[in-house]
């Protein structure tokens, strides 16, 4: 029985934002991008009725597949696989530092709608520089929504509305990588939106070397956070003294028309040291 026939014996969930992959070409890119080993854990995030579960047992030490639906659960088990390992749990409320001995690989084909708070969770903002969950990660494939993935792996040359706070978020504190994209009738039900298989390797180490992660936080944040007003007013509004702001922006060139969505991680990083010391 192919993937289709079997998905439609299951009743999909619209408040968990179920969208099951269904393309086993598809799933066997997943596989050959995430580079198992036989000695390899692997943590999969959101199994569903386990049609990527199923064959990433072939290949890894041990699945660990966390998913939050009792009804999938019922499915995952019928799999019988001796190295899979089920938790009934909100990834978001899991903590991944505790789940095995050694380093993870993650996979996961998320809801759509909590994409950002998963990301976050998985490798910290970028303040968080002792996150538990980041520091057990080698690395992650996720599919999400085509429009979000450009959003991840976007930079200042990018149009406007793809680079913003998610995108730092991102890479920070990994190498983000689109490897394939997806289309709609690769899951049952179709979702409205296209998808993309997005990679992530994580560093141990954060993007910049800065004095204050926590001032550079904020001030990205304030940057991003009127997306049609000036470098300068976004930054007043974040609470940032007008002396300050230009004693920064002229320090590093920057017109102070420009706008946030044209300035590189790297120069924001700049920008935040220099409006910390100008304060």
């Amino acid at each position: 029985m192919n993937y289709f026939e079997r998905a439609k014996f299951f009743k999909t969930k619209k408040r968990l934002g179920q969208n099951f992959l269904i393309n086993g070409e598809v799933i066997q890119t997943i596989i050959d991008n995430a580079n198992i080993s036989p000695d390899d854990t692997v943590v999969e995030i959101g199994p569903g009725v386990g049609f990527l579960t199923e064959q990433l047992v072939k290949y890894a030490k041990e699945v660990i597949a966390i998913e939050l639906d009792e009804e999938a659960i019922k499915e995952l088990k019928k799999l019988n696989a001796p190295n899979l390992k089920i938790i009934h749990a909100d990834i978001l409320k899991t903590d991944l530092s505790e789940l095995c001995e050694g380093n993870i690989k993650i996979v996961a084909n998320i809801p759509y709608y909590i994409t950002s708070p998963i990301i976050a969770h998985l490798l910290g903002e970028v303040d968080d520089l002792e996150n538990k969950n980041r520091n057990k990660i080698t690395d992650i494939i996720l599919m999400v929504q085509e429009e979000v993935a450009r959003r991840m792996a976007a930079d200042e040359n990018s149009p406007s509305k793809q680079y913003g706070l998610l995108t730092i978020l991102s890479q920070f504190w990994a190498d983000v990588e689109i490897f394939k994209l997806v289309g709609r009738k690769s899951f049952y039900p179709a979702p409205k939106v296209n998808s993309a298989l997005v990679k992530l390797d994580v560093k141990r180490e954060p993007r910049l070397k800065l004095s204050d992660y926590s001032h550079f936080r904020k001030t990205v944040k304030a940057a991003f956070s009127q997306r049609r007003k000036n470098i300068k007013n976004c930054l007043l509004n974040g609470g940032f003294s007008r002396e300050a702001i230009t004693n920064a922006l002229s320090k590093l060139g920057i017109d102070e028309n420009t706008r946030g969505e044209k300035l590189s991680i790297e120069t924001f990083g700049k920008l935040s040291e220099a409006l910390r010391e100008a304060d």
